[in-house]
C-alpha cells in the first residue's frame, strides 16, 4: 500500500481550562444603530426572531441588518441558536463574503453553539465554495474538537481533496484520504480519481499509479473517468504506447459503464489531453473509428473534439472533424461551425473558411456578424474580391439584418486592399439603388479608403456631396480623416483650409484628435516649426493636449533632429502637466538613443523610476537595443539588471535583442576558442546575466 511521506496531523482536544468565547462575540460590533424591528415582539418569542432573521437574509438579502438585529437582541438577553447562525452564514456565502463566514462560524463553535451534524455538513459545503481548502479545514478541525463524534460527509472530503489537488498539493490531499479512513469512511472512486488527477498534474505518474493500485487493494472499482485521468498523466510524459494500452482498457470500461455522464466526462478528458499534448493523429483515428461505441454518442464525441481542437488553436483540425461528420451524415452544431469559420479566418485560413461557409449554407449556416467581419477582411487581404462579394450577398439576404451596418463592415474590409477605389464607389451606388441609405459611418469609411489609396480628389467629392446635403452631414471624424489624407500627399494648404474654415463653416470645432492628426501629418512632412505653431494654436483655443499629442511632438522633434527642443518641451510642458505615459517615455528614449545620447537616455529612465514612475518593458528594451547596436555589452546587462530590480522580467523581445549581441560576440570569440560554439545563445545570455548580477 502506498503511504504518504508525512503522517496526518492529530487533532488536539481542547483543554478543560480553555476560556471559551461567549456567543455574543459572534455578533458584536463596536457601534450598533438601534433597529426598529426590536420593538415588534418579545425577546422570548424565539420563533418570531428566527423567522425575521431568516427573512432578512433570504428575501431582503440584507445580512448586515440581520447581524445588527442579532446584536441588539443579544444586548436584551436573546441567545442566538444554530438556525440564526445558519441563516447568517448562508447569506454571507451568497454575498461571496467567505472569509467573514469562516470567521463567524469559528466564533460560533468556540462559543459552544454547534449545529447538528447534518447542518454542519451543509455549512461546510457552502464554505467550500470559497475554494480555500486551508481555511475550510480549520473550521472542520474546530468542529471535531468541539464535537468529537462529528464526521464530515464523504462528499465534503472529496471536495477538499479535489481543491487541494487543484492547488498542486496532492500529498496533503492523500493525508486527507487516510484521515477519512480513520474516521470510519471508505474512500470511493471519486476520492481516488481526484487524488490521481492531482499527482498527474504535478508529473508524479508513479504516485498516481500507486494510488490506482491502492484502489484495487481496498476493493474500489475504477470507472472510465479514472482511466482517462491516468491516460492524461501518461500522455503528459509522452509515453504514447502506454497511453494506447490504457485507452484500450478505457474503451472496454466505457462499454460496461452504466452512468453515461461519467463516460461523457471521461471522453472529454481524454480528447482534451490528446489535444493539449499534440497527439492529433490519435484523435483523428478515434474520430474515424469511434471505439467507444454508443456511449458517449457520436454527436457528443465530435462536439468535444471540435471544442478541444478550437481551444488549442487547431481550427484546421476542427474542420477535418466536420468533414468526417459530414461523411457520416451528421450535422455539426451551428455555434461550433461558426467558431471554426471564425478561427480559420483569423489564423489566415480564410480560403478554407470560405469553403466551409459555402458548404454550411446547405444546412442553414449563416455567420455571425463578427465572423462575417473577420471573413470578409481576410478575403480582401487576399485580394479575392469575388468571394468577399458572395459573403456580403448572403448576409444581405438574411431577414432582419441592419443592411447599412453590413455594408459598412464590407466597406471597412475593402479599405484593407491596395486598389479598391472603384469598388468603394460601386458599393455606394448599389446602396442607393437598393434604397439602403448610407449613414455618416459609411461615408467616413469610403473617405478613409480613398485617402489611404491616395485618391484624395474622390474623397473631396464625397465630402462636397455631404456638405451639399446629398448625404448625411459630415462630422469631426470626416474632416479629421480627409485632413490627414491631404497632409499625406503634401497638400498642406488645403488641409489648413479645412481645419481653419471648413470645419467652422459646418458648425464643428476641431478637438484634440483632429489636432493630433494634423501634428502627425506635419511632422511626417518634416514641417516641425509649422507643427509647433499648430500646437500653440490648439492650446490657445483651450483644447487640452493628451499623452498622444505629447508623444507625437516628442517623436516628431526627434525625427527632425531637434532633440534639444524635445528635451526642453519635456521639462517645460509635459512633466509639469503630469499627462504622460509609456508612449511618451518611449518617444523620448528613442529620440535620445537615435541622437547618440545613450547615457543620457539611461539617466532619463532612472530618474523616472526615482520619481515614482514605473516604465514598462518597452522602455527598457529600447535602451537594451541601443546598447547592443553600440556593442556595449556591460551596459546592456546593466539595464537588464535595473529592469529586474524594478520588478520586470525580460520578455521574448529582450532575449532576441540580447541574442543579436551574443551572436556578434560569439563570432569574435570563435577564432580563439571554437568550443564556445556548442553553447546555445540563451545559455550564454543567462551565464552573462548571472555574471553581471554577481559583479
Amino acid at each position: 500500500m502506498f503511504l504518504p511521506s508525512l503522517p496526518f496531523p492529530k487533532l488536539l482536544p481542547i483543554p478543560r481550562n480553555t476560556i471559551t468565547i461567549p456567543l455574543a462575540f459572534f455578533f458584536t460590533q463596536r457601534h450598533q444603530p438601534q433597529d426598529s424591528l426590536l420593538e415588534q415582539a418579545s425577546i422570548d418569542d424565539t420563533s418570531y426572531w428566527t423567522k425575521t432573521i431568516h427573512f432578512l437574509c433570504t428575501e431582503d438579502r440584507d445580512v448586515d441588518r440581520a447581524l445588527r438585529l442579532l446584536d441588539g437582541l443579544r444586548l436584551r438577553g436573546y441567545r442566538p441558536d444554530s438556525l440564526n447562525i445558519s441563516s447568517v452564514l448562508h447569506a454571507l456565502c451568497d454575498s461571496s463574503r467567505f472569509a467573514e463566514a469562516h470567521h463567524r462560524f469559528c466564533l460560533s463553535i468556540d462559543s459552544g453553539c454547534v449545529p447538528d451534524e447534518r447542518t454542519c455538513n451543509v455549512l461546510i459545503a457552502r464554505l467550500l465554495g470559497s475554494r480555500s481548502p486551508d481555511t475550510t479545514l480549520r473550521v472542520v478541525y474546530r468542529l471535531i474538537n468541539a464535537k468529537p463524534e462529528f464526521v464530515p460527509s464523504l462528499i465534503n472530503y472529496n471536495r477538499l481533496i479535489d481543491q487541494l489537488c487543484s492547488l498542486s498539493r496532492p500529498a496533503e490531499a492523500h493525508r486527507l484520504v487516510f484521515d477519512l479512513l480513520g474516521r470510519g469512511h471508505c474512500p470511493n472512486t471519486v476520492s481516488y480519481t481526484a487524488l490521481m488527477n492531482g499527482y498527474c498534474k504535478i508529473g508524479e505518474l508513479g504516485c498516481a499509479q500507486k494510488v490506482f493500485d491502492e484502489m484495487a487493494e481496498r476493493g474500489v472499482v475504477p470507472n472510465s473517468l479514472t482511466y482517462s485521468v491516468l491516460i492524461r498523466g501518461v500522455l503528459r510524459i509522452r509515453d504514447i504506447e502506454s497511453g494506447k494500452e490504457h485507452m484500450c482498457k478505457l474503451w472496454e470500461k466505457m462499454k460496461w459503464e452504466k452512468d453515461h455522464s461519467v463516460n461523457n466526462a471521461a471522453f472529454s478528458n481524454l480528447v482534451d489531453s490528446l489535444c493539449r499534448e499534440g497527439f492529433f493523429n490519435e484523435l483523428f483515428s478515434i474520430a474515424e473509428n469511434m471505439p467507444q461505441g454508443n456511449s458517449p454518442s457520436e454527436e457528443f464525441a465530435y462536439a468535444q473534439m471540435i471544442d478541444s481542437l478550437c481551444r488549442t488553436g487547431r481550427h484546421h483540425g476542427a474542420s477535418r472533424i466536420v468533414y468526417i461528420m459530414r461523411k457520416k451524415g451528421l450535422v455539426p452544431s451551428l455555434v461550433a461551425y461558426n467558431y471554426i469559420v471564425h478561427g480559420l479566418s483569423k489564423e489566415g485560413g480564410c480560403m478554407r473558411a470560405y469553403q466551409l461557409f459555402e458548404e454550411g449554407i446547405e444546412f442553414g449556416y449563416r455567420p455571425s456578424e463578427h465572423t462575417y467581419k473577420v471573413l470578409v477582411e481576410g478575403l480582401c487581404q487576399e485580394n479575392d474580391l469575388p468571394k468577399a462579394k458572395e459573403v456580403l450577398q448572403v448576409m444581405l439576404n438574411e431577414e432582419g439584418v441592419d443592411r447599412t451596418r453590413i455594408y459598412n463592415i464590407y466597406l471597412r474590409a475593402l479599405c484593407l486592399m491596395d486598389s479598391a477605389a472603384t469598388e468603394l464607389l460601386n458599393v455606394l451606388v448599389v446602396m442607393l439603388q437598393s434604397h439602403c441609405q448610407p449613414d455618416v459611418i459609411t461615408l467616413n469609411t469610403v473617405i478613409k479608403g480613398f485617402c489611404k489609396m491616395g485618391r484624395v480628389e474622390e474623397a473631396f467629392k464625397v465630402l462636397n456631396d455631404m456638405m451639399g446635403g446629398k448625404f448625411s452631414a459630415p462630422d469631426t471624424v470626416t474632416f479629421t480623416t480627409i485632413i490627414f489624407g491631404l497632409l499625406n500627399v503634401g497638400r498642406i494648404q488645403d488641409a489648413f483650409d479645412l481645419l481653419n474654415h471648413g470645419m467652422f463653416d459646418n458648425g464643428l470645432n476641431p478637438g484634440v484628435v483632429t489636432y493630433n492628426a494634423v501634428l502627425r501629418g506635419l511632422f511626417k512632412l518634416r514641417r516641425a516649426n509649422e507643427a509647433m505653431e499648430i500646437y500653440n494654436v490648439m492650446v490657445g483655443k483651450g483644447v487640452a493636449a493628451d499623452s498622444t499629442t505629447y508623444a507625437i511632438i516628442i517623436d516628431g522633434l526627434s525625427e527632425s533632429d531637434q532633440i534639444e527642443e524635445a528635451k526642453r518641451f519635456w521639462d517645460d510642458v509635459i512633466w509639469p502637466s503630469r499627462i504622460h505615459d509609456n508612449f511618451v517615455y518611449a518617444a523620448i528614449l528613442k529620440g535620445l538613443c537615435r541622437s547618440g545620447k545613450f547615457n543620457e537616455a539611461c539617466h532619463f529612465l532612472y530618474e523616472l523610476v526615482d520619481s515614482g514612475v514605473s516604465p514598462n518593458i518597452f522602455s527598457y528594451n529600447i535602451l537594451i537595443d541601443s546598447a547592443c547596436r553600440l556593442g556595449l555589452k556591460d551596459e546592456a546587462y546593466q539595464v537588464v539588471r535595473e529592469m529586474k530590480r524594478n520588478g520586470l522580467a525580460p520578455d521574448s523581445v529582450t532575449w532576441r535583442i540580447l541574442d543579436r549581441l551574443h551572436g556578434s560576440w560569439k563570432k569574435r570569440i570563435f577564432v580563439e576558442d571554437s568550443a564556445l560554439q556548442s553553447n546555445s545563445g540563451l545559455q550564454e545570455m543567462e551565464i552573462e546575466l548571472e555574471y553581471c548580477n554577481n559583479k
